[in-house]
């Protein structure tokens, strides 16, 4: 079951101990990347193109809930403003 992701109205919020801004997220992502390899053999991805995202679990970092982690509004997204980031 994957979890929500936050979009430009939603964020994640812990209901457990109300926090806000630390979360350990583990996700699976499949990708397609274009790999340029230098003359020593370094990799460095120069273009990457996601094909599926999804979020397995989303875990507060203070108190290590995994299972009160929800989505709530942004201030001022029943405003209909757009928030900073």
């Amino acid at each position: 079951m994957s979890v929500p992701a936050p979009g430009e109205t939603t964020r994640w919020r812990c209901s457990l101990c109300g926090n806000l801004t630390r979360f350990d997220v583990t996700r699976t992502t499949r990708a397609v990347e274009f790999v340029h390899l230098d003359l020593a053999g370094e990799p460095r991805v120069d273009e990457r193109e996601i094909l599926e995202d999804t979020i397995e679990s989303v875990r507060c970092r203070w108190c290590n809930a995994t299972d009160s982690v929800q989505l709530v509004a942004r201030p001022g997204a029943e405003d209909g403003e757009t928030p900073e980031g």
